[in-house]
């Protein structure tokens, strides 16, 4: 063979050669691609499995529909729900052939806010089912128990409600029905909260068919699911308004003669009374209908909506209890009479006593609302602590100014308004008083109102919202029920 025919020979299976090394290389790209891939997914489905195990877990397994937690109740003994000073509000009891019994030791006094366990849930039983059915006794205690085929004894969980507070606001409302909710401005814990017409949480499963047929709604937990007109009590929010757009608010004056008319529609001072001439203080003092009925013509709808969304209306409240949205609409082409009834807060104005509590709670603490809490901490049957939950703020509701104002406006609703059966105490008590008219096809009546707060030197304020339905004025009715509450807060 020539030399030539031996070089080109050779140049091809240099080319040859070279070919399967450029696939290799490519190959080898591929895979690396397909290796990282695969290692990204790993690793963020490794991420998200620890991130639920640790922040999505609980409520997962605490979904009423979850049906894991029935295996639960075989081998955990419901744990107790216990006071703020340690009062046992539920509690399982077994008798001799091993079966669970639940029990309420205050009966009635507690009974939409602690809910019940059987025939579904609801109230603190169904918001801490998991917690009530999962035991942190010790480790071999467990392991004891499993082997001997005994229950191990549940967790506790140790809410916020006050003992004292929650049977004065029980007893406060009489043979009423209503609503009352208390909280600590400062914190946002849940002192209190009371719905009747109530029911006794031990007869739910014997009782069933007749509760959930009730033309009362026995099982309604009225403090944050019912809505009502909130008659004066919403000049809180029209004041605000009002003061917003007129930078010279000290400067109004109206002359009450007991009604205003406009466009053909009357609104009524209540009893028709004549307040004479005043300023707006005067005017939100003595509740007068006439000055905001006035008044409210003079805002623009557009700003008034604005203001009350930003006070939470329309929007889902923050509360782990099943609630209801609290309800305002005001357009620009509203008649004149809508205008005038939704500034002395009835129209289509609804609230629920809950969201009320709320903003007279975040008035109280400056502006600042804090997230509402019901449940302290959970421990072990023997006391010791599992986890506990610590105040935080849900958001500013109004500025510091605009609360300084309404905290003068409202205590002057006591010192010489319609809330003057709370001045003179050992406290300084301020607030709102309300009559909400409402309709129905069998009835018309007047809802009685009262929301506000109090303050003693060494101890924390209480904020209050009590409606009592179809009993009459606030000053009359609402105002003595919440006048026991402060009395029993600030006596313990």
């Amino acid at each position: 063979m020539s030399k030539e025919k031996k070089n080109q020979n050779h140049s091809k299976r240099k080319r040859r050669g070279s070919m399967p090394k450029s696939k290799t290389s490519h190959k080898n790209r591929e895979f690396a691609v397909i290796t990282y891939l695969f290692l990204a997914i790993f690793v963020g489905m490794m991420i998200y499995f620890a991130y639920f195990q640790f922040a999505l877990s609980e409520d997962f397994i605490n979904s009423p529909y979850n049906t894991r937690q029935d295996s639960f109740a075989k081998r955990i003994t419901r744990g107790e729900i216990l006071s703020s000073e340690g009062d046992v509000l539920a509690k399982t009891t077994t008798d001799a052939n091993g079966e669970d019994t639940r029990t309420y030791p205050y009966g009635n006094a507690f009974a939409h806010v602690v809910g019940y366990s059987v025939n579904g849930k609801s109230g603190i039983e169904s918001q801490m089912n998991f917690n009530l059915l999962r035991s942190h006794a010790f480790f071999l205690e467990k392991i004891v128990n499993e082997f001997l085929d005994v229950k191990s004894p549940g967790d506790n969980v140790v809410t916020t409600l006050n003992t004292s507070v929650q049977l004065a606001a029980y007893e406060a409302l009489g043979n009423y029905d209503g609503a009352v909710v208390a909280i600590e401005p400062s914190t946002g814990k849940i002192l209190a909260m009371v719905s009747k017409p109530d029911f006794d949480p031990e007869t739910v499963a014997a009782n069933w068919d007749d509760l959930i047929s009730s033309d009362d709604s026995v099982l309604l937990n009225r403090a944050t699911q019912g809505l009502y007109p909130p008659g004066s009590t919403f000049k809180i929010l029209t004041t605000l308004e009002y003061v917003h757009e007129n930078p010279d608010y000290e400067n109004y004056q109206f002359d009450c003669d007991g009604s205003f008319t406009s466009d053909g529609a009357t609104i009524h001072c209540y009893n028709s009374k004549r307040h004479g001439t005043e300023d707006l203080e005067d005017s939100f003092a003595h509740s007068c209908n006439s000055s905001y009925a006035s008044l409210g013509l003079t805002l623009d709808p557009e700003q008034f909506t604005k203001l009350c969304d930003s006070m939470l209306f329309n929007k889902n409240l923050p509360t782990t209890f099943e609630s209801s949205k609290s309800q305002f609409s005001l357009t620009e082409d509203a008649k004149d009479s809508l205008v005038m009834e939704t500034s002395i807060g009835q129209g289509q104005t609804l609230v629920t006593p809950f969201h009320m509590a709320l903003i007279t709670s975040a008035i109280a603490n400056d502006g600042v609302l804090m997230k509402p809490y019901v449940v302290d901490h959970t421990e072990n049957y023997k006391g010791i602590a599992v986890k506990e939950y610590s105040p935080s703020v849900y958001g500013t509701l109004m500025s510091e100014d605009d609360a300084s104002l309404l905290q003068e406006y409202m205590e002057n609703v006591v010192n010489e308004g319609t809330g003057t059966k709370l001045s003179g105490q050992s406290y300084t008590a301020a607030g709102k008083t309300g009559s909400a008219e409402f309709a129905t096809e069998k009835e018309n009546g007047t809802h009685s109102w009262f929301v506000g707060y109090a303050h003693q030197d060494g101890k924390e304020d209480i904020a209050l919202a009590v409606i009592v339905e179809d009993s009459g004025s606030g000053s009359e009715y609402a105002v003595p029920a919440a006048k026991k509450i402060f009395d029993t807060y600030f006596a313990n």
